[in-house]
């Protein structure tokens, strides 16, 4: 049977809140930001506020300034390095040789 109550789901006190309790909103403004690939970005600052130069883009996570015409350009980000890769920057193959015979060494009992 489909009936039921009018206020089922609600609670006593319950309605919707309203600037008299919640009171005045600080007065906004709403600035465009945009990226390199041209996405438009609208962030809601207090009136009051410093506005800052730069805004991460929502769409493709890239800068966006407030120029259209000279967005920021795209960050370069490094390629995930796997932990050889970083040894092989601090080591050249002639010490990886030594450090590889000192623990042979040491694992045969010899040093």
């Amino acid at each position: 049977m489909a009936g039921g109550n009018a206020i089922r789901g609600s609670r006593v006190g319950a309605g919707p809140m309203g600037e008299a309790e919640r009171g005045e909103t600080a007065p906004r403004q709403r600035i465009s930001f945009w990226c390199a690939n041209n996405h438009e970005t609208k962030p809601s600052f207090a009136a009051d506020a410093a506005i800052p130069e730069t805004w991460d883009c929502p769409n493709c996570g890239f800068p966006a300034g407030r120029d259209r015409d000279n967005a920021p350009a795209p960050t370069k980000t490094e390629p995930y390095k796997t932990h050889l890769a970083y040894v092989r920057e601090r080591r050249n193959e002639k010490d990886g040789e030594a450090i590889l015979a000192e623990a042979l060494a040491k694992l045969r009992g010899t040093a």
